[in-house]
């Protein structure tokens, strides 16, 4: 099933995370402890405090690892070849694909900003990075 507008369905958490980063106020939640994680949280994955606040992600990000998908799964086939990589934003890391760039030219070191985009073969919303 398809996140588009008409869609009444909504991952609780994640698609409010979604809007917000669309909107350009992407956060990440930060116990008590320092502890940090990505939404959707009701407690903190390290201490299980359930007093999270709404910090914000950094606005760029560094590439920290990637791997290229050639072969994909049936729900990523129209999205193929692809570049799925993890970028440190200092507190958190945010697992997404590189969206502007062939996947060759992807290097672990770059710098990169969030950007909230759709697949190609489901029309659904997904991370997305891009070059800064």
């Amino acid at each position: 099933m398809s996140n588009t507008d008409t869609d009444t369905v909504r991952d609780a958490g994640f698609d409010d995370w979604l809007d917000a980063a669309e909107d350009g106020e992407a956060y990440y939640l930060e116990c008590p402890e320092g502890h940090t994680s990505l939404p959707p949280r009701r407690l903190c994955p390290e201490c299980g405090s359930s007093d999270l606040s709404e910090q914000s992600l950094p606005d760029t990000g560094e590439i920290a690892t990637f791997t290229v998908t050639h072969v994909p799964t049936p729900a990523f086939e129209d999205d193929a070849p692809y570049a799925t990589a993890i970028v440190d934003f200092g507190p958190v890391r945010v697992t997404g694909q590189i969206v502007d760039r062939d996947p060759d030219d992807v290097e672990t070191g770059q710098t990169v900003a969030l950007e909230i985009t759709r697949s190609e073969t489901t029309d659904e919303r997904v991370i997305g990075f891009t070059s800064v």
